[in-house]
């Protein structure tokens, strides 16, 4: 199965209504359109453990892939993460999850 987009909300001086987050897919995983403009909210709704997020870099380095960002997301805990960069990022840029409870809300200002 191809990667699920996550849409892209983009704040106003005038208020803009948040839809619900987004769950996690960590089957198929996630991308977003990224104009280097862009903020994600990640929630871990879990009652147990920390769970990881992954952002994928679509650049390499002498031919390698490089490392991706991996950020481990408390229980309980809500983190935003952002700008991203499309030269390192990619204009699609791909996150990973671990679980399904992380939930994402991709913002852009």
């Amino acid at each position: 199965m191809p990667r699920v987009n996550v849409p892209v909300v983009q704040f106003s001086r005038a208020g803009t209504v948040i839809p619900a987050a987004q769950a996690g897919d960590p089957v198929n995983n996630h991308y977003v359109d990224n104009d280097g403009r862009i903020g994600i909210i990640v929630e871990n709704t879990g009652s147990t453990v920390p769970r990881t997020v992954t952002f994928r870099l679509s650049r390499t380095v002498d031919g390698q892939a490089v490392t991706p960002r991996a950020e481990t997301i408390p229980v309980g805990e809500q983190q935003g993460f952002g700008p991203f960069d499309v030269s390192e990022y990619g204009g699609k840029m791909k996150i990973d999850v671990d679980n399904a409870e992380l939930k994402l809300t991709v913002v852009r200002i």
